[in-house]
């Protein structure tokens, strides 16, 4: 059987853009049960109230939620359980003076395989308060309206 190359994505965190000020992202691996791997594989996952935080000098992934394997038996693992990060040492104590620091928290942006492997990329982030959203909303058909209007002016020719 051939190996699998390159990258498929199975979850992504759509609404972590909405409530966070991403700093900078990990890439991390997961360690994982065998039916845990499979569920993913059938592109089953939720990262939407997943965090990660660090203890001791180990980073863990907890909240996300990928489902039981469907034809797993007793084997099957719980849908929510927290799993371990594999990062760099360097990358772990980074992460962990940030956090320490206070407003940062660590939030699993989306989860794929890169060669046959399962990864997640976590983020550094910074909640937005309510103004902030609405003002990155307001940004954004600010510039969606620019570019409506620069396109019919193009196509008029004038």
């Amino acid at each position: 059987m051939p190996r699998e190359r390159g990258e498929k994505v199975i979850a992504t965190n759509r609404r972590a853009r909405h409530d966070y000020n991403l700093e900078k992202s990990y890439e991390a691996g997961l360690v994982l049960t065998g039916t845990e791997v499979k569920s993913l594989r059938q592109g089953r996952a939720n990262l939407t109230d997943g965090y990660a935080f660090i203890k001791g000098n180990e980073a863990f992934l907890d909240a996300v939620h990928i489902p039981e394997y469907s034809q797993g038996h007793w084997t099957n693992h719980s849908a929510k359980r927290v799993r371990k990060l594999l990062l760099h040492k360097e990358e772990i104590a980074k992460l962990s003076h940030a956090v320490s620091a206070g407003g940062y928290t660590l939030i699993p942006l989306r989860l794929y395989f890169s060669d046959g492997r399962a990864k997640v990329e976590i983020a550094l982030a910074k909640g937005k308060r309510e103004y902030d959203k609405r003002q990155t909303l307001r940004e954004r058909q600010d510039t969606r309206e620019a570019e409506r209007a620069m396109r019919t002016r193009n196509r008029m020719g004038d």
